[in-house]
């Protein structure tokens, strides 16, 4: 067996993995994991920024647009995480503090059902068909009270599966809350949520749009498939960074995060159950992965 420290094709954090039996490193490979580059930290730095700007009458406002599964909700989560909640017991007055508060925006959304989300992240108890003013003054009492500075709207686009007039009563109930409770507003969606908010004049005005382009070949593509190379507890170098290898797996993927991801993940459970112990032309081609735009033509 070839000692962990010889396993310079990962990160030192990794090594010691590499010597686990095929299972538990099956079951790594498999597990959600965050991997950084540029433009996600970039968003994490615009973020953290709006997580610091003092309150004032028109806050600014953030929208992180993207392809499906193009690592948005990746994005948002890590910041969730980095900014978590205290428990009640914790603070001086008793009341829990959450800086971030991230809710998804309802299918054929209203605003019974936005504010019905809302209470259910903060954990309040309410009735489903409650009236829309009693879940509304419920919900605004306890985000104040909780000190929520930044709001996150994931699936957003939901939005726009409303009729017209609860589209355009969803977008002033956006508008109206940031200034009511001077917080941030992060939008989180696909192009439909930037179509929606740009629908609103004056809801365009105030959120930037932050863009996650589906990937290109280019050096920060390579970057990618190095550092997830690197977490990945294979015990050989699979050179993902390669001009071939990388262009195979962009082709695949047709530059999506999260079929990157897919595609590689599948490849490297192959390598450790074929013995091969990394990710080849051959473990690709036979991971069975099948590219989005073909699983969208399958037949039944």
């Amino acid at each position: 067996m070839v000692v962990s420290e010889a396993y310079a094709h990962l990160h030192p954090s990794i090594r010691h993995l590499a010597d686990e039996d095929q299972a538990a490193r099956i079951r790594r490979i498999r597990t959600d994991r965050w991997i950084g580059y540029a433009r996600a930290e970039l968003a994490l730095g615009a973020l953290d920024d709006l997580l610091s700007f003092p309150k004032r009458t028109r806050m600014p406002n953030l929208l992180v647009v993207g392809p499906t599964n193009n690592g948005k909700t990746m994005i948002v989560e890590k910041f969730r995480r980095a900014h978590p909640l205290r428990e009640a017991c914790e603070t001086p007055g008793g009341m829990a503090s959450i800086p971030v508060l991230k809710v998804q925006m309802p299918p054929g959304p209203d605003e019974c059902r936005f504010f019905g989300a809302i209470l259910d992240a903060l954990g309040m108890p309410h009735a489903p068909h409650g009236r829309v003013a009693a879940k509304q003054d419920a919900a605004l009492r306890v985000l104040r009270d909780t000190g929520v500075r930044v709001l996150v709207i994931d699936e957003l686009h939901n939005l726009l599966s409303g009729s017209a007039l609860q589209q355009r009563r969803l977008l002033n109930l956006l508008r109206w809350l940031g200034n009511e409770l001077q917080i941030a507003l992060v939008g989180v969606g696909t192009a439909e949520a930037l179509r929606a908010i740009r629908s609103d004049d004056q809801l365009a005005n105030r959120f930037e749009p932050f863009p996650l382009p589906l990937w290109d070949d280019d050096d920060g593509f390579r970057r990618l498939l190095s550092t997830l190379e690197a977490v990945l507890p294979l015990r050989r170098a699979s050179g993902l960074a390669e001009p071939a290898i990388a262009s195979r797996i962009l082709a695949g993927s047709e530059g999506v995060l999260g079929e990157i991801v897919s595609m590689v993940v599948r490849a490297a459970v192959m390598a450790i159950s074929s013995g091969v112990e990394a990710i080849t032309m051959r473990t690709l081609d036979g991971a069975g992965f099948v590219r989005p735009s073909e699983r969208r033509r399958v037949a039944i």
